[in-house]
């Protein structure tokens, strides 16, 4: 492979802000797998967002780029798979799997798709430090006529357009918006664009945590809700904490800490089988690797308000959850997902003007 933009590159980031920026370039927030896809003829590479490569986890996108793709081009984009019109977060990550005859089997079953949203390099051009809006041109002009399982990224610079997007797309699974100065230049690994994402709270049970790497203080609160058989479900963590708030919360949580797990509604956690049948903050996985998680129960009587941008498949939490305040004038059994607001469903085939790419 020899392009004028080679690997590895780490794509440019964006920062959160409250609101849609005016006078920018407008974009849907992809929710799925960031992607620097590299083409030189019958050689194609996919970058991840951290450098390493994703090439193997999907085949099916290597074929498909290789026909639809200029013959010499680096792109930057996400990897998605659309499931009944929607987005499927966890069916792209069931793609990471070490068994090449896995892959292949997920690869016919839920098949993959590349949405394209800038051009780092065409032919024997660099794009780097050419103008967003230059760079988008070129893109449009590369991808004329492209067909599914590769897609051209809606883009416009009108931000009534972009405010309406931001709150029909989510309903297709998507995480809210992108803003882009017109005049950037591509900057590797700098948080360089804008991204605002829907923000909601729920009142969650705290019936756990994991401790810090650092010492003993809370690393993560585990957090739960019940379902409609009264199950308490592990629907994610909250995480972001000061160090001097660490300490603090181990203190605030002793009182309800369970010396013996006997009884809590998590107290399967330490069997393997029982990972395979319900969501347990012990539960090992591919990303978690050889991570310790081991965790500490607390009695499921504490109440604490969070924010969250969405939830994945109305099961848990897609992102980590920021702590608000303690509820102690919520009790536990009120916390349930029938408080969650539910996104109006939108099919993704009307984002991108295609079918979508997995049955």
């Amino acid at each position: 492979m020899d392009l004028p933009v080679m690997p590895p590159v780490k794509p440019m980031l964006a920062k959160s802000v409250a609101a849609i920026p005016a006078g920018m370039q407008y974009e849907a927030k992809w929710d799925g797998f960031r992607a620097i896809v590299f083409r030189d003829g019958a050689e194609v590479e996919l970058g991840s967002r951290t450098g390493k490569p994703l090439t193997r986890y999907f085949p099916e996108l290597v074929e498909a780029l290789k026909e639809r793709l200029p013959e010499r081009c680096v792109l930057d984009g996400e990897i998605v798979i659309a499931r009944e019109g929607r987005l499927d977060f966890d069916a792209l990550t069931e793609r990471i799997h070490p068994a090449e005859s896995r892959v292949r089997t997920l690869a016919e079953r839920t098949p993959a798709s590349f949405v394209a949203f800038d051009l780092l390099a065409l032919a024997d051009t660099a794009l780097l430090d050419v103008p967003l809006t230059d760079r988008r041109e070129l893109l449009t002009r590369a991808l004329a006529g492209v067909s599914p399982p590769v897609h051209l990224a809606p883009a416009t610079t009108d931000a009534e357009v972009a405010r309406r997007w931001f709150e029909q797309y989510e309903g297709a699974g998507l995480d809210g918006v992108i803003a882009k100065p017109l005049t950037l230049l591509y900057r590797q690994d700098e948080r360089a664009m804008f991204k605002v994402k829907h923000e909601r709270t729920a009142d969650v049970v705290v019936a756990g945590y994991r401790l810090h790497k650092s010492g003993p203080v809370v690393g993560s609160l585990l957090l739960g809700l019940y379902d409609d058989r009264g199950t308490l479900q592990h629907v994610g963590v909250s995480a972001a904490f000061p160090m001097k708030r660490r300490a603090e919360l181990v203190e605030e949580l002793e009182p309800s800490r369970m010396a013996d797990p006997t009884g809590h509604p998590w107290a399967a956690w330490a069997q393997e089988a029982a990972h395979e049948t319900a969501r347990l903050p012990g539960a090992p996985s591919r990303w978690s690797g050889k991570k310790d998680l081991s965790w500490v129960p607390l009695r499921p009587e504490r109440v604490a308000e969070v924010a969250y941008d969405h939830m994945e498949n109305g099961a848990r939490f897609r992102h980590t959850a920021r702590f608000r305040r303690w509820r102690p004038d919520r009790t536990p059994e009120s916390c349930t997902y029938g408080q969650l607001e539910e996104p109006v469903r939108y099919d993704l085939a009307e984002i991108l003007g295609t079918p979508p790419a997995a049955p």
